[in-house]
């Protein structure tokens, strides 16, 4: 082996080593997410410079996507973001609304959308989008197994994001989860959303969010509420429609066993 291979050998396993230590992700930001046990959780929040996993599981792909879409908005402050999109994902999911993102408190003029031809194409862009400092995020979607999606795709974007300081957001679609360089690894379902006010057709969405990985704390599981005017998650609120009290003293229910008796 030449001296030259040896020495790109010998800068390859340092990179690899500090990717694994983790230690530079200690030196960023991490950002809040507004739900306190997951913030305890992750040591003060989601760690900028890192990447960041989200699956899924069966048919809950819009959950998926809102729940990145929330974490986006958390992490871009009021940094462009590039939402990178296998076209393949496009034909099973249809386009992203931008009404949509707006309703979920990201506001769709900071959004940049590539469509990348195959994951090929979709992974370059991504390292490439990670490189450049300017954006807040960078969200990949990806969809279905895929062998090009690695561990060496995965150090690839966490060096480019370690470089700049963005935050990559991985958006796993129809796919198990392998080993890879995240930071965190989520996986998740939709929950139900609580009742609204009498004038509101809907509820604020809700996550059953699972953290299956986390570099540098606990695991868990939690139901998540994202308030679309603050843009940030909280704990679950409680039911805010009037509950009628259950009575303490209900005598007609003796005579009405005796009826039944009779």
């Amino acid at each position: 082996m030449s001296s030259a291979r040896m020495r790109a050998l010998a800068i390859l396993r340092a990179q690899i080593e500090h990717i694994e230590t983790a230690e530079v992700v200690h030196q960023h930001n991490r950002v809040a997410l507004g739900h306190s046990e997951v913030d305890s959780a992750l040591k003060g929040g989601l760690a900028r410079a890192a990447i960041h996993e989200v699956f899924c599981e069966g048919r809950q792909g819009a959950t998926a996507t809102g729940f990145v879409t929330g974490l986006a908005g958390r992490m871009t402050a009021r940094k462009p973001l590039l939402w990178v999109r296998q076209d393949f994902s496009e034909i099973e999911t249809g386009a992203l609304s931008m009404s949509g993102l707006a309703e979920l408190g990201l506001d769709p003029r900071r959004v940049v959308m590539v469509r990348a031809a195959d994951v090929e194409s979709a992974l370059r862009t991504s390292a490439d989008a990670l490189a450049c400092d300017a954006l807040g995020a960078v969200v990949l979607e990806l969809w279905g197994e895929s062998r090009q999606f690695d561990l060496v795709a995965s150090r690839k974007l966490t060096l480019a994001a370690q470089s700049s300081g963005v935050t990559g957001l991985l958006l796993r679609m129809a796919a198990q989860p392998l080993p890879s360089t995240a930071e965190t690894r989520w996986m998740l379902r939709a929950a139900h959303s609580p009742s609204g006010a009498m004038w509101s057709a809907w509820g604020a969405p809700r996550f059953d969010a699972e953290l299956l990985r986390n570099r540098h704390g606990p695991c868990g599981r939690w139901i998540m509420e994202w308030k679309c005017d603050e843009c940030q998650f909280s704990e679950s609120s409680a039911h805010s429609q009037p509950v009628a009290a259950a009575p303490a003293h209900r005598p007609d229910q003796a005579v009405f066993q005796q009826r039944r008796a009779g």
